[in-house]
C-alpha cells in the first residue's frame, strides 16, 4: 500500500491525485484511463504522478486501499464494544454489505482495485485476522481456520458484496443473502450449524433495520 507523504505540499498533490482517481475510477477501470487524464483531472504536473506511484496499477491499488481503509473504520465502529469474535466476524460482513448499499460507486472501485488485499500481513486485514485468531482460540473451529480462515472469509465477503452490486438488490434481499452466506461461512470455518444460524439471523436482522 502506498504511504501517504509527510510533506504538506506532497500531501496536497497526493490528495488531488487520489480524489481524481475516486472520480475517474467510478466511471472506468484503471486500464481504460491514461495518466494524462488522471493528472489533468487532479490539476497537477505529470511528473508529480510518478513521485507518488510507480505506475497506474499502483495508483489504482492506492485508491482502492483508501476506500478499504474507510470501510475498515466503519467496521471498527460497528464492532465497538463487541467482544465475541463470531459476532465481530458477522458484523464485519454485514457492515461491508451495508457499505455497498450506501457507497456503491466507491465499493465498485474497491473491488476492481483490491491488489494484494487477501494477504495475511496486509495492514488492512489485521482486524479480521485478529478476529479469526480469537475465534480459533475458542476451540470451536476446525484447525485449517488458523492458516486459511482469513483468506476464506475475505473471499466470501468480496463475493457477497460484488453480487449485491451486480444484481442491484435491496436491503431486504441483501439481508436474506447475508444470512445464507454467514451460515455457509461460519460452518465452513467449523462452527456448529446451530450457532452459525444464530449469529447469521441476528446480523441479518440488524441489516434489515438499517445497521
Amino acid at each position: 500500500m502506498t504511504a501517504v507523504p509527510a510533506n504538506p505540499r506532497a500531501q496536497r498533490t497526493y490528495r488531488a491525485l487520489v480524489d481524481a482517481g475516486l472520480e475517474l475510477l467510478a466511471e472506468r477501470p484503471i486500464d481504460a484511463l491514461a495518466i494524462d487524464e488522471i493528472v489533468g483531472r487532479a490539476g497537477v504536473a505529470k511528473g508529480s504522478f510518478f513521485n507518488h506511484f510507480a505506475d497506474k496499477a499502483a495508483f489504482g491499488q492506492a485508491v482502492g486501499a483508501e476506500i478499504r481503509a474507510e470501510l475498515e473504520a466503519r467496521i471498527g465502529a460497528a464492532n465497538a464494544g463487541v467482544s465475541d469474535p463470531f459476532a465481530r466476524l458477522a458484523g464485519g460482513m454485514r457492515t461491508g454489505l451495508a457499505y455497498a448499499f450506501d457507497e456503491p460507486r466507491k465499493t465498485a472501485i474497491m473491488l476492481r482495485n483490491v491488489g494484494q488485499s487477501t494477504l495475511r500481513d496486509n495492514p488492512l486485514n489485521q482486524g479480521i485476522l485478529a478476529d479469526i485468531n480469537a475465534a480459533v482460540a475458542t476451540g470451536r473451529l476446525r484447525g485449517e481456520a488458523a492458516q486459511s480462515g482469513t483468506r476464506f472469509w475475505l473471499g466470501l465477503c468480496q463475493v457477497l458484496i460484488a453480487n449485491a452490486l451486480e444484481r442491484r438488490i435491496d436491503r431486504t434481499e441483501g439481508a436474506r443473502r447475508l444470512e445464507e452466506m454467514l451460515v455457509l461461512a461460519l460452518t465452513g470455518l467449523g462452527l456448529s450449524a446451530k450457532d452459525a444460524a444464530g449469529y447469521a439471523s441476528a446480523s441479518a436482522e440488524l441489516l434489515r433495520r438499517g445497521g
